[in-house]
C-alpha cells in the first residue's frame, strides 16, 4: 500500500469496484502471508467479508454488488480498512466488532478468543442424548466463556435448560455480559469469574462443556500475529496443552449428577488424551471435517477414577 496521502487516494481511485478490491486483497494476502482461520478457512471469504462489512452491504449479497462503483470515500475507508488488516495484522473480527457462529452474531474486541468452535456443529446434533426435551429443568455450564458465545448457543437450543457460564478473566466476562444481554438472555445465562469450576456456586450438571486453553506454550509462542493478538491464556494451556483439562477432570466429579457428562474441545490433542486418560474411556465425537477433536467423559468413569487424576 501507499504510505504519502496522495499516493493513498491516488491508489484507493485505481480500485473502482467491490470485485477490483476483493482480488488485490486475495493477491495482498498471499503475498503477506497473512493468517486466516478466525473468521473464514481462506482469504476469499475473509476478504469478501470485510469489504461487505464495511460497505453495509448483507453478507448474503448477490455476487452483483461486486461490480458496483465505489465512491471515493467509499474506497479511502476500504482502504484504511486493508491497511491494519494487511500491514497491521490486525485480525478481520476485532476490526468489524462482530463474529458470527452459525445464524448467531456476537460482538467482540481484543478482551476475547474471536469465537471459532466445533461445538456449533455438535450442540445441535450430540447433546440431546444428555438434555432430552429440550433440557427441561437440566442444569449445564460452558466453562471458559470467553465471549459466552457458547454459553449462549445452548440457551438457544435447550431453551428449558438452566445455563451458567464461567471465566478466569473480568475483562472477558464484560464481553460476554453484552452477548448475553444482546441475545436477551440475562434471565436465563448466569455469569461467574473465577478458576474453572470453583468459580461457580454450589450444585451439580448434567452438562460441563469447555472450550478451554489446549495449546502447548512452544506453540503458542510461534502464533502469526493475527492469533497472537487474542489474549495469550485463552491458547495456553500449558507445556503439553493439557494443565487447564486436567484440572478441570480433576474438579468435574463433584460437580456432576451421575448421569452427566464433560464435553470438551481439545484441538490436537487427542493422542495426548487417550494415553493420559485412558481409564476414562474417551469418547470422541465425528465432526464433518473429520477433525474429530471434541472427547466426552462420563461421570461414572469420572467419580471412579477420581483419585487417579
Amino acid at each position: 500500500m501507499k504510505k504519502n496521502r496522495a499516493d493513498s487516494v491516488a491508489f484507493a481511485g485505481t480500485l473502482a469496484t467491490p470485485g477490483a478490491w476483493l482480488a488485490w486483497a486475495e493477491q495482498a494476502y498471499a503475498r503477506e502471508q497473512l493468517a486466516v482461520g478466525q473468521v473464514a478457512t481462506n482469504a476469499h471469504d475473509e476478504a469478501l467479508y470485510l469489504i461487505l462489512h464495511m460497505l453495509d452491504l448483507p453478507l448474503d449479497s448477490d455476487p452483483g454488488v461486486l461490480d458496483r462503483r465505489l465512491t471515493r470515500a467509499q474506497s479511502a475507508r476500504l482502504e484504511a480498512l486493508f491497511h491494519r488488516r494487511i500491514r497491521d495484522r490486525v485480525p478481520a473480527a476485532y476490526l468489524t466488532r462482530e463474529a458470527w457462529l452459525g445464524e448467531h452474531r456476537f460482538y467482540v474486541d481484543e478482551r476475547v478468543i474471536i469465537p471459532r468452535s466445533y461445538f456449533l456443529e455438535l450442540i445441535p446434533t450430540q447433546l440431546g442424548r444428555w438434555l432430552p426435551a429440550g433440557g427441561d429443568g437440566r442444569r449445564v455450564v460452558d466453562v471458559c466463556t470467553g465471549s459466552g458465545c457458547l454459553a449462549i448457543l445452548l440457551a438457544h437450543h435447550f431453551p428449558r435448560a438452566r445455563v451458567d457460564a464461567c471465566d478466569l478473566s473480568a475483562a472477558a466476562l464484560e464481553v460476554a455480559r453484552i452477548n448475553v444481554d444482546a441475545h436477551r438472555l440475562a434471565g436465563r445465562v448466569r455469569l461467574f469469574q473465577g478458576d474453572l469450576l470453583a468459580a461457580l456456586p454450589a450444585g451439580r450438571y448434567t452438562v460441563i462443556l469447555s472450550n478451554p486453553p489446549y495449546e502447548p506454550s512452544r506453540l503458542v509462542d510461534a502464533q502469526p500475529p493475527e492469533f497472537a493478538a487474542e489474549p495469550r491464556m485463552a491458547h495456553d494451556g500449558g507445556a503439553d496443552g493439557l494443565a487447564i483439562i486436567r484440572r478441570l477432570l480433576a474438579q468435574a466429579p463433584a460437580r456432576l449428577e451421575p448421569d452427566g457428562i464433560v464435553m470438551i474441545e481439545v484441538g490436537g490433542l487427542r493422542r495426548a488424551i487417550d494415553r493420559e486418560f485412558a481409564a476414562l474411556k474417551p469418547r470422541w465425537l465425528a465432526t464433518a471435517d473429520g477433525a474429530d477433536c471434541v472427547v466426552v467423559f462420563q461421570a461414572k468413569r469420572l467419580m471412579t477414577h477420581a483419585c487417579r487424576i
